[in-house]
């Protein structure tokens, strides 16, 4: 291994060579700065002036003082005059002297015979010996169904209805307004009606010369023509059909 390592060029003495340092980076400004920092320099610059006005002995914190004060009471509310009591004062003294001939007895005992008796208030019982409950809050006394709105259509029913039709309206009349935009035409039932006989019109002379062909068809022009012929008629029948079936139609002005 000592060996392998050995080398001539070992045999010479190397010089180390030793790395090159970069410059060192100075700031643009440091003349500026430090130009600044001299001129603005000045004795306890950052820790405030040496003396400082000491408070006066008298002007101690006293107590409640940082509490909120009400503002003085104005002389407007001192003046006002403080509402009627309606019981009478302590030196009020009462009027003397007055009687009533009123008979409270007779009067008592007439209301007591001629007033209406008092109506005793509906009760039910859960159970045999069970508790007395109220009858009117109970649930059992029909009082939904003798409203005088029972039955009544609701009025937030209606005015859904009534929002649902105008914005159906709306919508078709959208529809309508989109269709003129792309210029699309209704066929009259006039012309719906021409159209259509002109149709079956067109059919018949195709199946008249469909009927006119040769029994025997053993050539190819022939089956070409008999061919040309059966889709024309489909074709027909399948237009006649889709117009008898839609009574609106709209086309496309091109």
């Amino acid at each position: 291994a000592q060996c392998a390592q050995e080398s001539i060029y070992n045999l010479l003495p190397r010089l180390e060579e030793k790395p090159v340092k970069p410059p060192r980076y100075i700031s643009t400004f440091r003349p500026s700065v430090k130009r600044e920092v001299e001129k603005n320099k000045a004795r306890w610059k950052t820790m405030g002036p040496a003396k400082v006005a000491v408070p006066s002995p008298k002007n101690f914190l006293q107590k409640h003082s940082k509490e909120p004060k009400l503002p003085a009471r104005k002389k407007e509310q001192d003046s006002k005059k403080l509402p009627a009591l309606s019981v009478p004062r302590r030196t009020d003294h009462p009027v003397m002297g007055i009687q009533s001939k009123k008979n409270f007895i007779n009067t008592n005992a007439v209301a007591a015979i001629t007033g209406l008796p008092k109506k005793p208030q509906p009760i039910y019982v859960d159970r045999r010996q069970g508790d007395k409950y109220l009858l009117e809050t109970s649930g059992l006394v029909p009082k939904y169904i003798k409203k005088k709105d029972y039955g009544v259509t609701p009025k937030y029913v209606t005015q859904r209805s009534e929002e649902m039709k105008r914005a159906q309206k709306e919508y078709e009349a959208g529809i309508l307004e989109h269709l003129k935009k792309r210029a699309m035409k209704r066929l009259s039932d006039e012309e719906r009606r021409s159209l259509l006989q002109g149709l079956k019109k067109n059919w018949e002379e195709v199946y008249r010369e469909f009927q006119g062909l040769s029994v025997e068809i053993d050539t190819i022009p022939k089956k070409i023509y008999k061919e040309k012929l059966e889709s024309q008629m489909k074709q027909l029948e399948h237009d006649i059909e889709v117009i008898e079936k839609h009574k609106v139609i709209y086309i496309a002005n091109e």
